[in-house]
């Protein structure tokens, strides 16, 4: 039988309370002040504790830190009369696993309740689960899996990092085309040099190649003094130049000429500059397919694709998926400040099972929303925002009009709100470093409301 405490300084309301519950099967026991009912939670660990808000000497949510105090698992129900958002706010954030308003729905206080209790029983049962080959969740690993496909990835990794040879990393998005160049340049003789990234779409053909190779005092207006480009600053590091298929094809002459005389000119420069840096490009196109459309010079495409990596869908290794869930729980939990640890098998089946057209990228971002919104410490199955493939189609046409700018400028403005503008957290979760996100921030003029 399930012991709950009750405490409420208001005498009708906690009677009303316990004698429903008792109803319903419970072992009940009640107290009017947080200093009493405190002493019934030490003397026996009760599975449920239902306190109000605001009482004498002692507030429901300092009661609440207490009671997680003597054993985080004991689950806690705030009642109250001031249901305004700061309160509410800091019960959550304190661990309630729930906040209810006065007056009390007995029907849906009986759901709750039940509820609570059952993901107190689900968290114990899988606290008994031993995880094996706990080896592969560690945090250090770079990329996550055991299957075949990523085995061989890692083979490549291996054999590509000990050279400077130019790579090209083909994939669909989110499936870690940038970690995969990461793993190369820091898993070899690159490590101790440089990693420059440069996202191909994020400014224009201008910029782009001010970026890229540097420009000289008076190459163009605003150019106040001189600024060294990429390349340069890659040194003898890497250059990874993210979504290569959408360079224009002045620039693809361009790069296709540092590619075969290792050497570059700052715009408006005409001193020649040594291109020590190893290239990495990435897309998530089929170049050999924009070559047959004209789309991408063929010459060029032949100097990128020395050696080509095509990355697996998480589609096509299903069986990294629960390695990959661990992992990203124990990151989302360490960047959220939460405790969601534990899947349930249910839970686990739904995520395996679902087809991830978004990849690790999507994964990871449903993973984050469901932590964010589930209680305790178990993920639970009716916070998963899965969706199916005909829901994707209709919010993909809703955003038809929209250029990729855009899009990236409205998430990178939600992530930061729904993070209260934590940019170095943002910076982490959107994978990109704390500089980029600042440019970002004033590229787009984004401001905090």
């Amino acid at each position: 039988m399930e012991y709950i405490v009750v405490i409420d300084d208001d005498q009708s309301i906690r009677e009303t309370i316990t004698n429903f519950l008792k109803r319903q099967g419970y072992y009940v026991e009640s107290s009017e002040n947080g200093k009493e009912g405190l002493e019934l939670i030490k003397r026996r660990t009760p599975d449920l504790v239902i306190s109000d808000y605001k009482m004498p000497g002692m507030t429901g949510v300092e009661l609440l830190e207490k009671t997680k105090e003597i054993d985080s698992k004991i689950h806690f129900i705030i009642i109250t009369a001031f249901d305004d958002m700061k309160t509410t706010v800091e019960a959550m954030q304190k661990g309630a696993y729930d906040f209810i308003e006065k007056p009390l729905e007995t029907e849906k206080l009986k759901i709750v309740i039940k509820r609570a209790l059952e993901n107190k029983k689900l968290s114990e049962k899988l606290d008994a689960i031993i995880e094996e080959n706990a080896e592969n969740y560690d945090l250090n690993n770079i990329l996550v899996g055991k299957t075949a496909s990523m085995k061989e990835l890692y083979k490549k990794i291996g054999q590509i990092s000990s050279s400077r040879v130019t790579v090209l990393i083909q994939g669909e998005s989110g499936t870690g085309k940038e970690l995969v160049a990461r793993a190369i340049h820091y898993g070899g003789e690159t490590k101790n040099s440089p990693f420059v990234p440069v996202n191909c779409t994020a400014l224009t053909e201008t910029l782009l190649e001010s970026e890229l190779f540097g420009h000289v005092k008076g190459a163009f207006t605003g150019s106040i003094k001189d600024k060294k480009g990429k390349f340069e600053l890659a040194g003898e590091g890497t250059i990874l130049l993210d979504e290569i298929s959408e360079i224009s094809p002045n620039l693809q002459v361009k790069l296709l000429r540092i590619l075969q005389e290792k050497e570059f000119e700052p715009v408006g420069g005409e001193k020649t500059i040594p291109m020590k840096a190893r290239i990495i490009a990435v897309t998530n196109k089929n170049l050999e397919k924009l070559v047959k459309e004209g789309k991408f010079r063929e010459d060029l495409y032949y100097r990128l694709n020395v050696i080509t990596i095509n990355l697996p869908t998480l589609r096509d290794r299903k069986d990294d998926i629960p390695l990959l869930i661990n992992h990203l729980l124990n990151k989302i939990n360490r960047d959220l400040h939460k405790s969601v640890t534990k899947v349930p098998d249910s839970v686990m089946r739904a995520l395996t099972d679902h087809e991830w057209i978004g990849n690790v990228r999507e994964l990871e971002n449903t993973l984050m929303q469901a932590v964010v919104l589930s209680n305790g410490d178990v993920l639970e199955e009716n916070k998963l925002m899965l969706k199916n493939v005909e829901s994707r189609l209709y919010e993909f046409d809703s955003y038809l009009n929209y250029s990729l700018n855009d899009i990236e400028k409205l998430h990178i403005e939600n992530m930061l709100n729904h993070l209260n503008w934590d940019k170095p957290k943002t910076a982490k979760i959107l994978g990109i470093s704390l500089p980029t996100l600042y440019s970002k921030i004033e590229n787009y003029k984004i401001s905090q409301k």
